[in-house]
């Protein structure tokens, strides 16, 4: 653990997750899809995920996730709300300010952030940032996706993959190297590969020229096979940079928690940064991809599990649309105890001996 610097930083004091109640199995996935169970195990490592029921929102996950989170934290004042999404209930206004409403929090200052997988990443820098400004004394930072709302009815690669979830943090003003301290980022992004990962229609360009697109385009699309190899390429070389700008090496970090974009990646960036297995966390087995609570719902669970203790070096890192990504380092807080994320049954995820072709949600390749 690093000492006490004085220098102020931003500390977890509060973290919860929540999915929605509807859990699908594999097997439960559309007849037309043409997959089965242990098709969508080997190449996913998924064998449950949770879509929200007709009328439950991305704010009503939001909600959910952000009220555990503060009865971890005990309830205290808050002075800002960040939300990280890129599936928002409407495209105006921003979804922070009615969280806050809805939350009773009084005039905070309130607003979003969208950096759609890395969106959790992104937020927990800004709010970082406003923290050691001294704006805030804390935040309440949640990142919330309804992928599928998103997701086409024939599309099988990314529907096999994309859930629904929303994960939550409180952070307070405090100082570097204490429990709970986020110690240093790396950011980064590419925009001239924005249509690697995107959803075409719904914007001000399909408003301005709606004879040019079509009612699909207002679904998720994804080119798999280059974003498999920009995702592990871009998670291992910021992971990389973040540890050096905070002094660790690969060996001095205790957990690693990437994006749960699918098992293979996590495998791929975990083996290029020489970490340990034993000390990677996952949970796309049972919550699948959630976009940005990926990462907050991924802690969350480890820490209900009891697989996190306070004082522990951990490494976040992230890859989403835009393309953006992002890694934080921070100590494990002294939490009080974490709520389950949802009752359900653990599913083994994908063994390393799984089958090694593309993986469906990141190539658009057949079944065979």
């Amino acid at each position: 653990m690093r000492k006490r610097d004085g220098s102020p930083a931003a500390v977890v004091e509060g973290l919860a997750g929540w999915v929605p109640p509807r859990v699908v199995v594999n097997e439960e996935l559309p007849e037309a899809w043409e997959v089965d169970d242990a098709w969508v195990r080997r190449r996913t490592g998924i064998g449950t995920r949770h879509w929200t029921d007709p009328g439950t929102s991305t704010g009503d996950l939001a909600l959910e996730a952000a009220g555990r989170a503060m009865a971890v934290a005990g309830h205290p004042r808050i002075d800002a709300v960040v939300v990280a999404t890129s599936t928002p209930d409407r495209p105006m206004p921003a979804m922070a300010p009615q969280l806050a409403a809805r939350m009773g929090l009084g005039p905070v200052a309130a607003w979003d952030v969208s950096a759609a997988c890395s969106g959790f990443v992104y937020a927990l820098a800004t709010a970082a940032g406003v923290l050691a400004a001294g704006i805030a004394d804390r935040v309440l930072l949640v990142a919330t996706d309804v992928y599928s709302t998103l997701l086409a009815p024939d599309d099988r690669s990314a529907g096999v993959v994309f859930a629904d979830g929303a994960g939550a943090v409180v952070l307070r003003r405090g100082e570097r190297g204490v429990p709970g301290s986020v110690l240093g980022f790396d950011l980064g992004s590419d925009g001239t590969f924005h249509d690697l990962i995107e959803v075409p229609g719904g914007g001000a360009l399909e408003r301005s020229a709606p004879e040019r697109y079509a009612p699909g385009d207002r679904y998720f699309r994804m080119n798999g096979r280059e974003v498999f190899q920009h995702a592990v390429t871009r998670m291992t070389e910021s992971s990389r940079s973040v540890l050096r700008s905070v002094g660790w090496r690969v060996e001095d970090v205790d957990r690693f928690v990437g994006h749960q974009a699918n098992a293979r990646i996590l495998r791929a960036v975990g083996e290029r940064l020489a970490v340990p297995a034993q000390r990677q966390i996952a949970n796309i087995d049972r919550v699948g991809n959630t976009g940005a609570a990926s990462i907050p719902l991924a802690l969350a669970d480890a820490a209900s599990r009891g697989e996190l203790r306070p004082g522990q070096r951990v490494l976040l890192t992230s890859f989403g649309a835009g393309l953006t990504w992002g890694s934080a380092a921070l100590v494990w807080p002294d939490l009080a105890r974490v709520p389950p994320v949802a009752d359900t049954v653990s599913v083994p995820a994908a063994s390393p001996a799984a089958d090694d072709s593309p993986h469906p949600a990141l190539s658009g390749t057949a079944r065979t």
